[in-house]
């Protein structure tokens, strides 16, 4: 079964809407209930991959990768993503 973020940027992003208030940039807003809800559904692949994508216009990465600790997902850092490369 293939993860729910596709492990595309567009995809991942899409799945992380809820978050936009709290990664504006300069942004105080704690992140809400559907937030927290995305990203522990979606989990760190998909922040990964938003973090490793191409900037995108009105999100902070530094916000947005505070948010696993602000839900209480506490995933650990984007380096630490164990990438299986396929077998050719």
């Amino acid at each position: 079964m293939a993860h729910p973020c596709g492990r595309t940027f567009l995809s991942a992003l899409i799945q992380l809407v809820p978050c936009r208030p709290s990664v504006a940039p300069f942004s105080t807003l704690s992140p809400n209930m559907l937030c927290c809800a995305a990203i522990k559904t979606l989990g760190q692949p998909c922040l990964c991959v938003l973090a490793k994508g191409p900037p995108v216009a009105g999100v902070d990465r530094t916000l947005a990768l505070q948010l696993p600790g602000k839900c209480s997902a506490n995933f650990p850092p984007c380096d630490m993503l164990k990438v299986v490369k396929p077998v050719l």
